[in-house]
């Protein structure tokens, strides 16, 4: 018995067909099962990673700050009895590390390789082309359509600052080759749009 099975797959599309899912939607799970089945010679376990991009976003609320915890409580609850412990809480650790992209602490080497391909998936319209980086980006404004342009401005840029920081986007060397480079071209395009550099 597949772990998200037709019905469920129902059940979770409907949740993420909400009209206040403007990028965090369908399109969004079908983007990264369509990345999943790319690069599936490279995971262990490949229906736990489809599963986890299933449940990442079923609870999503802009106005929340818990939606992973969220997630991944509803994974657990609806997975229960469906899947051996063992896989079950490496299934939750991946949904819960996608508040932070930060790699959950995994013991297994291969289940910890798994969960970085799928951070790194997660976080690939970073590196899309600049049209469908905007897209998204207009998208995610949407979501957040009731934060004042003023907060909007200061959240946005710390949020893109922050990812700008870090010495790698990604994880793997994979994702690292395909979209690190545009990722970073395409933030730092939004940042300096955001936040124009003062006149000297």
């Amino acid at each position: 018995m597949p772990l998200v099975d037709e019905g469920m797959r129902r059940e979770l599309a409907a949740r993420y067909s909400g009209g206040d899912r403007h990028y965090h939607g369908l399109r969004h799970v079908e983007a990264l099962l369509d990345l999943a089945q790319e690069y599936r010679a490279l995971l262990a376990d490949p229906e736990a990673v489809e599963t986890a991009i299933w449940f990442h976003d079923a609870v999503y609320d802009s106005k929340a700050k818990d939606n992973e915890a969220q997630s991944a409580a509803l994974a657990r609850e609806k997975l229960a009895g469906r899947v051996e412990g063992g896989r079950l809480e490496r299934i939750v650790a991946m949904i819960e590390a996608t508040a932070t992209h930060a790699l959950p602490d995994l013991t297994d080497e291969t289940a910890q390789r798994d969960a970085a391909l799928f951070l790194d998936m997660d976080l690939s319209i970073l590196g899309a082309s600049p049209e469908a980086f905007e897209t998204y980006e207009q998208g995610v404004r949407k979501e957040y359509a009731w934060v004042p342009e003023p907060a909007w401005i200061a959240g946005r840029g710390a949020v893109l600052q922050n990812f700008l920081a870090r010495p790698a986007l990604f994880h793997t060397q994979e994702f690292r080759d395909r979209f690190e480079a545009q990722a970073r071209e395409n933030m730092a395009r939004s940042l300096a749009r955001l936040m124009p550099a003062p006149p000297l």
